[in-house]
């Protein structure tokens, strides 16, 4: 690939949903502790890969158009966000739907092809011009659209990019978004599954939920670079079986196991004191954990983070299977009570993700993963064919951070890790995770 290449901006529009009621008054949704939580943290970016529709040009056009009757089911998406300030730095905030538009893009990168991307090692740093909305906060949502896209044609193929105000969803209903999209795109006339909007507030909690909020003069966080390790399904069969027989249980699913190992590799590369603590932050999907159970179609933040801490010699000697057994029991342990307790504290004490300033290993050894394997992610079908690889943006792409995505081929797992260089090249290199790497995915794919 040319080191300079670049991508043309070619329009920029705003796209409204093609069923408005002139005249019918804007709906608010208010917002909960789950998604008031983001207003701090960048716009949540995704993308997929595809080779080249038949004719680029019509099919954008359909994009266009099928975007616009799809939004007819997704009316925060073309809203805005609301941010009331009170007296003593106190602010309320809520989705207007207002149907002031999603922002789509069209772009070429005209030297850039589709094995540029796929038979890197690395996420090439072009690949991040793909998306839009890049540095954009949540809480810039008072102005900026809450759902932007970024059609960027290459030399023989076509990426898009999303990017979704996090305030208004999480990771699953980005890809219910998404899954919908493709099915209007396709030609249905009606999605498969209607999004529920109606937000979960605890007995005792009348929104709109006031809370303490400054907006702070955001720092520059430096990315790391981001290595792809790939996974076949016979590999990952192997990983679970491994990690099951370790921590003797049935219980330990393929993505604990994944995880697990990969967390082993990442403290396994450097030279840690065995009495250190290392830890590892999972995103867990709390829809049907609540009581009664949210519906699955919940469209907002079902998610709430849990830690698993081990010291470094416990991990290591323990194998794959007690890192991904103290993983599952982590997970298991958020019971409605802890959620609802989770809920409450916030109430009292509000606070914000933010960004992790980046850092090596040596000085710190925390890990996160909020992406999960339940996403429908490859099926994504536009009308031309299901795409080929999954990408993510470089919003958030902090030092430690782990994503998960179902890979091309059926079964398969891709693995992005974002580390220094260094420890990715020694990674790369350890027998322990390239004994469960399967073959290349490029094959057949090119």
């Amino acid at each position: 690939m040319n080191t300079m290449a670049r991508i043309r901006i070619i329009s920029t529009s705003s796209i409204e949903a093609s069923s408005h009621i002139i005249g019918e008054s804007p709906k608010k949704i208010h917002l909960t502790p789950w998604d008031l939580r983001f207003l701090k943290f960048d716009m949540n970016q995704e993308g997929l890969l595809f080779h080249n529709p038949i004719n680029v040009k019509d099919q954008i056009q359909q994009l266009k158009q099928s975007l616009s009757s799809t939004l007819a089911f997704f009316p925060p998406l073309t809203g805005r966000l609301v941010i009331l300030e009170h007296e003593f730095s106190i602010a309320s905030s809520y989705i207007l739907c207002n149907s002031a538009g999603a922002l789509f893009v069209h772009a070429i990168a005209d030297n850039t092809s589709v094995a540029d991307i796929l038979q890197s090692n690395y996420v090439p740093p072009i690949l991040y011009s793909f998306f839009p909305c890049e540095g954009v906060k949540n809480h810039e949502g008072t102005s900026q659209s809450l759902l932007a896209v970024q059609v960027t044609e290459l030399v023989d193929g076509i990426f898009i990019g999303f990017a979704i105000n996090h305030v208004v969803a999480d990771g699953r209903s980005f890809f219910h978004f998404i899954n919908s999209w493709a099915e209007i795109s396709r030609g249905c006339d009606k999605i498969s599954q209607l999004p529920a909007f109606e937000r979960w507030f605890i007995d005792g909690v009348d929104p709109p939920i006031q809370f303490y909020f400054i907006k702070e003069e955001e720092k520059k966080q430096q990315s790391s670079p981001v290595r792809i390790f790939h996974f076949t399904k016979e590999k990952i069969a192997q990983l679970k079986s491994k990690a099951n027989k370790e921590a003797n249980t049935n219980k330990i699913s393929s993505q604990q196991a994944l995880l697990s190992h990969i967390w082993h590799v990442m403290i396994h590369t450097e030279n840690h004191d065995p009495q250190e603590e290392t830890s590892y932050l999972i995103m867990i999907d709390f829809r049907g954990r609540t009581v009664p159970p949210l519906a699955k179609n919940y469209f907002g933040n079902g998610v709430e983070a849990g830690v698993v801490n081990m010291k470094v010699g416990e991990l290591l000697e323990g194998g794959i299977g007690k890192g991904a057994w103290e993983m599952h029991k982590m997970i298991d342990s958020h019971s409605y009570e802890k959620l609802k307790s989770q809920y409450e504290s916030w109430l009292r004490t509000p606070n914000f993700v933010q960004p992790i300033p980046a850092a090596s290993l040596h000085d710190r050894k925390f890990f996160f993963t909020g992406s999960s394997l339940g996403f429908n992610v490859i099926d994504n079908d536009f009308g031309w064919g299901k795409p080929i690889a999954y990408r993510s943006g470089n919003a958030n792409n902090y030092n430690g951070k782990i994503g998960v995505a179902v890979g091309a081929e059926e079964g398969s797992i891709d693995v992005h890790v974002s580390l220094p260089h260094e420890i990715l090249e020694a990674m790369g290199k350890n027998p322990h995770i390239m004994d469960f790497m399967g073959c290349s995915r490029l094959k057949a794919k090119l």
